[in-house]
């Protein structure tokens, strides 16, 4: 189970990787060109770059008072974070200064074409285990009875060394001029499309040419958008009698509007619930709730997209729209980063979307805690109307407070935690808080704070710890059967029980973490020693076997040296808890803390009160009453009021 603490922790390092970004001032004619320069700089694509604007430019004039731009830009958080974790990779990673290459496998081939009264040859290599071109192939199809002459070892070169993609001259052919080739050009009526329609060459005519095709497009006044790829597929496989697209404008781009980009879950309903490495799903962990902490960003205004105008093929502008902006929906607890596009949370809590605003609620309210809820996980305080189910966790770095009952579960406070009704823990349930606790009864539950537990009805079989004070008083106030630790003072009505019935045991006068850490050293030193007495033993019976027989089996002997690394590691181990033992029994006879138990009702026969460890135990039963320590022994005086404990939102010990 992730606690607060890891979640926390987790969510700080992103933002303080989000804190790493680093930007560049760039000053330039127009955004784009700003843009392309911080690329270069932050050596990256303009695509992955997000900027703020410092100063707005302004074209001036006819001329006259232009003003550049001045943008600040930086990298994408997230492409920078996959950045840096790809050359982590690449840095430890086998091969990491090569760049794997795909080879495809093609055949060779070539052309031949006839331009002018030239022969022409384009030959392309084959890449992998394609197959080579044929220089017999290259030179039957040259040969044509209008061929007039060749240069035999030039296509041998072609052949073998490729042309670069170029077409090369290898001969010469009888042109016919009559027989070139012809090509007819058509425009569409928004000029953006231009198409040409080749009919074929006959005998000793032309072919069709990439200059040929451009002089025809430039006399219908095209002046950009020749699409060259297209141009010069057209020359190596013609397609005649057929319209073929050689050009094309570029169309107008409308701005790209404004927008937000959030970085929580903003449909509840695509919040999915904890699956396990087999798939199978934890419906007590249904990830309702997502946190933030203070200062972290939750999403971010990505500006409106000026638009950019388009060119016909006859050099004529087309216009584009601008993107719409849009305002940034802040809602409570929220602000503004200094760059005035990132939307940070003020305090932690839960991030929604409330109204269509950004919030971040510090403060969880819910029915109940129960299979609809799952465990909570909560950086803030969390309120529950009704009750904890049995099973069902609730750890908050806040208040926590309960209108009904709490069962078997565990519930974990940073603040204080207040139960209207009680804690039925069935000897199962667990509460910790760094603050007080407050409930009307607590049974058969665990219960450790760092300040006082306050309660107006019973404690009743359960272990309570708390660093100050326990208090009841309420009409009943009672106390019966459990263990109940405090540093300063313990007060009720009544303690202990007419009957006997569960043991007592209250401890006041010390610190009861460092008292419980003590006696757990104690227990396990104690148990330390009688291992170490039975270790020694049985070395004493191997060193003296060994010593009449001059030796020992081999098996034997292996033992004895595992006995002896044993004891010393016993001996090492036993030396650091005495010395812990020594620090903590120091502690506890520092304590200013007195500690007093108090009862303005019965103490029944059968309780055990210690005050600074010294026992008082109670064999009939005494009323009004207050232990305290003196001089070494645990007395007895008049019943003392206890202490005031003012509680949060009007809870009080009276």
């Amino acid at each position: 189970m992730v606690s607060l603490e890891k979640m926390r922790a987790d969510m700080q390092e992103l933002l303080e990787r989000d804190k790493q970004l680093h930007n560049v001032d760039v000053h330039a004619e127009s955004i784009d060109e700003a843009l392309a320069d911080a690329a270069v700089q932050l050596d990256t694509k303009a695509v992955n770059l997000e900027y703020e604007v410092v100063e707005k430019g302004s074209n001036g004039f006819l001329g006259f008072g232009k003003k550049p731009w001045k943008l600040r830009i930086y990298e994408n958080p997230n492409t920078l974070h996959a950045k840096r974790k790809t050359a982590k990779d690449d840095l430890f990673g086998e091969d990491s200064g090569e760049e794997e290459t795909k080879i495809v496998d093609r055949d060779g081939a070539y052309y031949v074409r006839h331009f002018g009264d030239r022969i022409m040859l384009k030959v392309l290599l084959p890449t992998g285990t394609g197959k080579a071109v044929d220089v017999s192939e290259v030179a039957q199809t040259i040969s044509r009875p209008d061929t007039v002459s060749v240069e035999d070892d030039l296509v041998k070169k072609y052949v073998k060394q490729g042309t670069s993609g170029r077409y090369e001259e290898v001969g010469i052919y009888k042109h016919i001029a009559a027989g070139d080739a012809s090509i007819s050009v058509s425009i569409s009526s928004d000029e953006m499309k231009a198409e040409i329609v080749a009919s074929a060459p006959s005998m000793s005519g032309a072919d069709v040419s990439y200059s040929m095709i451009e002089r025809a497009l430039r006399a219908q006044g095209i002046v950009t958008g020749f699409e060259e790829d297209k141009i010069e597929a057209f020359v190596d496989d013609p397609v005649y009698e057929t319209p073929y697209e050689v050009a094309a404008g570029t169309p107008a781009q409308d701005g790209r509007d404004a927008y937000i980009a959030y970085d929580f879950e903003t449909d509840p309903k695509k919040l999915r619930a904890t699956e396990s490495a087999t798939g199978q799903v934890d419906f007590k962990e249904l990830n309702l709730i997502q946190n933030v902490i203070k200062g972290g960003r939750l999403a971010q205004k990505i500006p409106a997209e000026k638009g950019r105008p388009g060119k016909t093929l006859l050099g004529r502008y087309t216009e584009a729209k601008n993107g719409k902006d849009i305002p940034i929906p802040l809602g409570q607890n929220v602000s503004l980063a200094p760059d005035g596009m990132t939307v940070i949370a003020d305090t932690d809590g839960q991030v929604m979307l409330f109204a269509g605003k950004i919030t971040v609620e510090p403060v969880l309210q819910l029915m109940s805690v129960n299979i609809k809820t799952g465990n909570i996980k909560f950086l803030g305080s969390v309120i529950i109307r009704g009750s904890v189910e049995d099973g069902f966790n609730v750890d908050a770095s806040g208040n926590v407070e309960v209108g009904g009952t709490v069962g078997n579960c565990k519930i974990n406070a940073g603040g204080n935690i207040i139960v209207q009704q009680g804690i039925f823990g069935k000897n199962g349930g667990t509460l910790t808080s760094k603050k007080s606790l407050w409930a009307k009864f607590i049974q058969a539950a665990k219960v450790e704070v760092d300040e006082s537990v306050i309660v107006t009805d019973s404690i009743m079989n359960s272990e309570v710890m708390a660093m100050k004070s326990i208090v009841l008083s309420g009409k009943k106030a009672q106390i019966m059967g459990g263990h109940l630790f405090a540093t300063e003072e313990i007060s009720a009505k009544s303690i202990g029980s007419p009957g006997g019935g569960a043991e007592t045991i209250l401890e006041v006068g010390f610190d009861p973490r460092a008292k419980q850490r003590l006696d757990s050293l104690q227990e396990k030193q104690g148990a330390l020693v009688k291992e170490l007495e039975n270790l020694e033993l049985d070395i004493s019976t191997l060193e003296n076997q060994k010593k009449i027989r001059r030796s020992l089996p081999k098996e034997k002997e292996d033992n004895l040296t595992k006995l002896k690394e044993r004891k010393a590691q016993i001996d090492s181990e036993s030396a650091e808890m005495t010395e812990e033992i020594q620090t903590l029994q120091e502690h506890l006879r520092e304590l200013k803390a007195v500690g007093k138990v108090k009862a303005s009702g019965t103490v029944y026969a059968g309780v055990k009160i210690y005050v600074r460890d010294v026992l008082d135990e109670v064999h009939n039963e005494v009323s009004g009453v207050t232990f305290y320590f003196d001089n070494n022994f645990v007395k007895r005086g008049k019943y003392e009021a206890a202490s005031k404990i003012k509680g949060p939102d009007g809870y009080t010990t009276n």
